[in-house]
């Protein structure tokens, strides 16, 4: 499965402002295994990429939307993560911080990422400057306080999966050419590309006492 996570040792663009927003994962991309390089240099890593889609206000008051053909929609963030539970990975901290407590040991063997289809929880986005190019970041996530939990904002974007396990060629289509050249590096991508087929399991049951 492109999701189990294991402990294994166009023109302008609005961008979503500095603050802590309702959150509710909306997409999930299976990034395939890519090149990635840093601290210790350069190394295969197995990448999926998670999409909120936001409620909330900015400072000004005004709502977190942007027009998408002639309809308002919640704006999105994504954060791209290591398929890893390991105890220093980015995905086990983030979500550890989402559902208010780490893995046991038994849970970090393999946790299906597809059940975070449809939870909500706070995302906290900040900004950076890199070469001149100001960018949003989703620097952390949290649980939902208790008087928001009965009060969630109704979904609004379709739930979006492509795992490369099961390609779906409809979804994979829609992608931006970014996106969809550094799925075509992958090794996963060359070798299922010839095949394609729906997603039927889509895990949107949040039990009340974890977000997924």
């Amino acid at each position: 499965m492109g999701f189990v996570a294991k402990d294994s040792g166009g023109g302008d663009f609005k961008k979503v402002p500095p603050g802590a927003y309702i959150g509710r994962c909306y997409s999930l991309i299976d990034l395939g295994t890519q090149l990635t390089s840093g601290q210790f240099g350069e190394k295969l890593q197995h990448k999926i990429r998670i999409g909120w889609e936001l409620f909330g206000e900015d400072e000004q008051g005004n709502p977190l939307t942007v027009e998408v053909d002639g309809k308002q929609m919640p704006m999105t963030i994504s954060k791209s993560y290591t398929v890893s539970l390991h105890e220093k990975a980015g995905l086990r901290k983030d979500l550890a911080a989402w559902r208010g407590r780490d893995f046991t040991d038994e849970e970090a063997k393999a946790f299906d990422v597809s059940k975070l289809l449809g939870a909500y929880c706070m995302v906290n986005a900040t900004t950076s400057e890199t070469n001149g190019k100001t960018y949003t970041n989703v620097a952390g996530l949290t649980p939902l306080p208790g008087a928001l939990k009965n009060a969630k904002p109704a979904p609004v974007h379709e739930a979006l999966i492509f795992d490369l396990d099961k390609p779906d060629m409809k979804v994979f289509n829609a992608f931006h050419e970014k996106l969809k050249d550094a799925i075509k590096k992958s090794p996963e991508w060359q070798r299922n590309a010839k095949q394609s087929s729906g997603f039927e399991d889509v895990h949107n049951d949040i039990p009340e006492d974890c977000p997924f």
